[in-house]
Formats: structure tokens, sequence, C-alpha cells
């Protein structure tokens, strides 16, 4: 698993300070992939915006090792009406010379533990296919492949699809409520 002289893995919160480090983790996919459908790399600055914005009420967390930031995976909203409020949408990005270490797995699951804990019942992904590698960590963590669009996202001069995912977090979540302002109320 890895080289045995490097230091054990951490998994923690995203600090402001993790931005520049998860926007270079993050560019390659974007300029070099579909599998994400973002045409531009997001900034810094962006990125401790996200950063911020999901840990408000979801959460952002990154995995390093020997105190370089290795990847990160982070949950946001589904969608905006108060009925999808315990439902979260997760990704998860890792360094490219991070692949194939045992660095995936533990970091996604320890999101979808924040996410029980937040109060969320249902966690979904989707994935670009083909992408086995996304696929396989997915249903290792109990997600199962739902549906899948076959030209949703338009990138490289030609369409892709979207495969989704989904894993059942927890029964016993709350009706979302609608606060003072109409939004719904989150855990």
């Amino acid at each position: 698993m890895g080289d045995p002289a490097r230091g054990a893995a951490v998994i923690r919160d995203a600090r402001p300070e993790d931005a520049a480090r998860c926007a270079a983790i993050y560019a390659p996919y974007v300029t070099g992939t579909s599998v994400t459908f973002e045409t531009e790399p997001p900034t810094a600055e962006e990125l401790a915006r996200r950063i911020a914005a999901a840990q408000r009420a979801h959460a952002w967390l990154v995995t390093e090792r020997d105190g370089v930031v290795q990847g990160y995976a982070y949950a946001g909203a589904f969608r905006a009406r108060s009925a999808y409020a315990r439902t979260a949408e997760t990704s998860i990005y890792l360094a490219q010379d991070a692949g194939g270490q045992g660095l995936g797995r533990p970091l996604y699951a320890a999101l979808l533990d924040r996410l029980r804990g937040l109060g969320y019942g249902t966690a979904v992904a989707g994935t670009t296919p083909p992408n086995p590698a996304s696929a396989a960590l997915h249903r290792s963590l109990g997600f199962r492949q739902v549906g899948a669009f076959t030209r949703v996202g338009r990138k490289f001069g030609r369409w892709h699809g979207c495969d989704w995912f989904e894993l059942a977090l927890r029964e016993d979540v709350d009706e979302p409520g609608i606060g003072a302002e109409g939004a719904p109320r989150l855990p």
C-alpha cells in the first residue's frame, strides 16, 4: 500500500490555506479530462470560496501525507427545493500521482460518515463514463448505479454522458423545514 517510508495519511477538514493545493490537484482534471464538465480551472481564491461554502452545511475534507495534501472530497446541495435538503451530492479528486495508494476510499468513507453525522439521508454522485476506477470506488462504498444520461456535457468537441450513483446513508432524518426566509433548514 504505497511506499513504507512515507508517513501515514491524515484525513482532516480543509482549511483556507489548502485552496491552492486543491486548485492544483483539480486543474489537470479540468484541462485534460472529461471527468469534470468544468472547462476553466478555478483559481485558489475560487476554491477557497467553495471550501467555505461546502463547510457551512456539508463538508470538505482533505487527505494529506507528510504535510502535503494528496486529495480532497466534498459534498454540496443536490437540488435547491426543500424536499432535497437531506440529499448531498459528493465528489472526490486525488492528485495525479496519488492514485493507487489507498487514499481515495478512506477519504470518501470519511466524507460519507460526516454526512451521516450531519443528518443527511442520501448521497448521490455523477461520473463521466468510461471511468471504471471511479465506478469501482463508488460501488466499494455501497453506492449503486441508478441511472445514466448519454449526452449532457459538451467538452473537447463532443458530447459526454453521466452515470448517476446513489447511497442510502440513514433512514432516520428529519423532514426538511422551511426557515424564516423560505430556505430549507439544514442540519
